[in-house]
């Protein structure tokens, strides 16, 4: 199963699951917003995204970290609009046979997310300035 979700609303914590009994991994990321971005006091980011073609990218790339990893499941639920620091932006979550599997594919779904889907975030200030984020950091690997 592939769920893919864009929302304004707030990530809640998946409610626990003992009935899977294939998987010996489930893995569960949430990005949070820091309270700083590039050395900057921020308060909040603001996510922007392409609707439609933001959902097939993510769509796509859910598909084939699948097929490449072999999970059993994959699920993201990315917010968009205001966030504000401490909040989860990001939720994805994987299950797999076994965690080796499940890690790889958790680390490159989320570099291939941020190079691929047109999702755009900007950091705003306490005194209300808004710059662009960009995540340059973790882009080595795929």
């Amino acid at each position: 199963m592939i769920r893919i979700v864009i929302t304004p609303d707030p990530i809640a914590a998946p409610p626990a699951d003992d009935a899977r009994t294939g998987e010996g991994s489930e893995l569960i990321f949430h990005g949070r917003v820091r309270d700083e971005e590039h050395g900057r006091p921020i308060v909040a980011l603001e996510y922007e995204h392409y609707a439609g073609m933001a959902e097939a990218e993510l769509e796509t790339l859910a598909r084939e970290t699948v097929e490449q990893f072999r999970l059993a499941d994959l699920s993201c639920t990315h917010r968009i609009g205001r966030i504000g620091v401490g909040e989860a932006s990001l939720q994805v979550i994987v299950w797999s046979k076994h965690r080796a599997e499940g890690l790889n594919a958790m680390g490159h779904f989320i570099r291939q997310l941020k190079l691929r889907v047109p999702i755009w975030k900007w950091a705003a200030t306490p005194d209300g300035e808004r710059f662009p984020s960009h995540c340059n950091h973790e882009h080595d690997e795929d």
